[in-house]
């Protein structure tokens, strides 16, 4: 199994470990305690990072006469959910993940959820630089993003990213940056939702909830933007 997804991604691991523990939902971990070396929860921060460096380092050689602020803007763009997730399904990642029972029974409904497919890739990006080092990710992302990269417009704004909506608002209201809490979560370890608040000083501006921290970040500040919307109306 984990061949034919090395075929597909166009490196073969000489630690295969990483490339199975960035496949492995914490749903099969915790249900294969004895066996299982991981889920791919530490892979997916990494990878998150190490996606921010080679995009930013890539649109900077690309469009050297862009200023910051657009810069960023597209970043987030290729970045958001919804792009690493149709990235993830182009490499069929959800042909491959270790999934625990609960998600087995719906692994149809598992390779079109975004969260998940968007979290194995950015830990399958890390497993990837952990094992080859930063030269043969950055040709690995070249790769995925390229296509991309070259059809961004700086007149499009991606109003999809509401957390650099939200933080260029407050900039140039409040003169500060919104600071995101996590007020709780509910639900079995492996299925967790989580809910967060985003404040400016000691005021909540939003609440949002999501099975990631990332994604009930970005409903924080969607709420956010609604409130401050309705209060300009």
């Amino acid at each position: 199994m984990l061949n034919d997804l090395q075929q597909i991604l166009g490196y073969t691991f000489k630690n295969t470990d990483l490339l199975r523990i960035a496949l492995t939902h914490r749903s099969f971990h915790f249900e294969n305690k004895e066996s299982s070396i991981g889920h791919f929860e530490r892979l997916e921060f990494l990878g998150d990072a190490v996606l921010d460096l080679i995009l930013s380092e890539a649109l900077m050689v690309q469009y050297p006469d862009v200023d910051e602020g657009t810069l960023s803007k597209w970043r987030a763009s290729l970045v958001n959910e919804q792009s690493l997730c149709d990235i993830a399904k182009n490499l069929q990642l959800a042909r491959f993940l270790y999934l625990g029972r609960s998600e087995t029974q719906n692994r149809e409904q598992a390779s079109h959820r975004p969260r998940m497919l968007a979290s194995a890739f950015e830990a399958v990006v890390a497993a990837v630089y952990q094992d080859a080092g930063l030269e043969t990710v950055r040709t690995f992302i070249a790769r995925e993003f390229q296509p991309l990269i070259e059809r961004l417009d700086k007149n499009i704004e991606f109003a999809l990213d509401y957390k650099t909506r939200l933080q260029e608002y407050a900039q140039r209201r409040w003169k500060t940056l919104p600071e995101y809490r996590l007020a709780g979560s509910t639900g079995p370890e492996h299925q967790k939702i989580f809910r967060y608040e985003v404040y400016i000083g000691d005021q909540v501006l939003g609440t949002g909830e999501g099975n990631s921290r990332k994604a009930a970040e970005q409903e924080a500040a969607k709420a956010a933007l609604s409130q401050i919307e309705g209060d300009k109306a």
